[in-house]
C-alpha cells in the first residue's frame, strides 16, 4: 500500500526540483501542483511513480504527460482566473485538473478526448479530484470544440501536424494557443495578427483526427 507521507515527499521534492530548474515560476501555477494529486490520475499500477518528473501509461496507447512538459505548458498559456479554456487531449484529466485550479470556479475548461476509455477516465478522475469546473467531451478536438467557442485559452497536448484552422479561429482576440509540430512547441498570439513563437522541442503522441494526422 502506498504511504500518503511518502508521496507528499515526492511531490515536494518535485515541486522544488521544477522551481529550481526555472519551469515553475507563478505562485499560482506552484499552488496548483500542489493541490492537484497526481497519484488520482495515473493507473493504479504506478501510484508509487506518480511524483517521478517522466510520463507514465494511461493505457489504450497513450501517457500522462512529464510533470516538466505539463509545468512548461501551463507557464505559456498564462492561464488566468475565470477563463475559459479549451484543452484538446484529455488524457487521464490531470492536465486540466492543473488548469482548473488556475482557472478557479468562474472559469471552465472544456477538455476534448477521442477515445472513449480514456474520455471516462478523465471525466471519473476529475470527478473524485472535485474540479466541477472541467466538462469531459467525446470529440475531435483537432477541430475544436464550436458549441463552446470562442476560448480565451487553447492547449492541445498532442503533436499536429500544423496549427489547425479551427482552434486559432475559435481563439479569442488576444487568446493565447498552446502546440507542437511535429517535436516543436509553439506559443500562437492572436491580435490583428497571429504571432508564432518557438518554445522549444517536445515529443507528444500524434494529434488525430480531421485536422491532425490521418488514423
Amino acid at each position: 500500500m502506498t504511504d500518503v507521507t511518502d508521496l507528499m515527499r515526492a511531490k515536494e521534492a518535485l515541486i522544488y526540483e521544477l522551481i529550481n530548474e526555472g519551469v515553475l515560476k507563478r505562485e499560482d501555477i506552484i499552488e496548483a501542483f500542489r493541490k492537484v494529486p497526481r497519484e488520482d490520475f495515473v493507473l493504479a499500477d504506478y501510484i508509487d511513480h506518480a511524483y517521478d518528473n517522466y510520463p507514465l501509461p494511461i493505457g489504450e496507447g497513450q501517457t500522462i504527460s512529464q510533470p516538466l512538459t505539463v509545468a512548461f505548458m501551463t507557464e505559456a498559456l498564462d492561464p488566468k482566473k475565470g477563463q475559459k479554456i479549451l484543452e484538446v487531449g484529455a488524457g487521464s484529466g490531470y492536465q486540466a485538473a492543473i488548469l482548473a485550479e488556475i482557472i478557479g470556479k468562474k472559469g471552465k475548461i472544456i477538455t476534448a478526448e477521442r477515445i472513449q476509455k480514456l474520455a471516462d477516465m478523465a471525466r471519473a478522475n476529475l470527478n473524485k479530484a472535485g474540479y466541477s469546473n472541467a466538462e469531459v467531451v467525446v470529440y475531435d478536438g483537432s477541430t475544436g470544440y464550436e458549441k463552446e467557442a470562442p476560448y480565451d485559452r487553447i492547449i492541445v497536448t498532442a503533436s499536429a501536424p500544423s496549427v489547425p484552422n479551427s482552434l486559432v479561429k475559435q481563439l479569442k482576440k488576444g487568446g493565447k494557443l498552446v502546440i507542437t509540430l511535429l517535436d516543436e512547441m509553439f506559443l500562437i498570439e492572436k491580435d490583428d495578427k497571429v504571432k508564432k513563437t518557438f518554445l522549444g522541442y517536445y515529443v507528444f503522441v500524434p494529434l488525430i483526427g480531421k485536422e491532425g494526422h490521418s488514423r
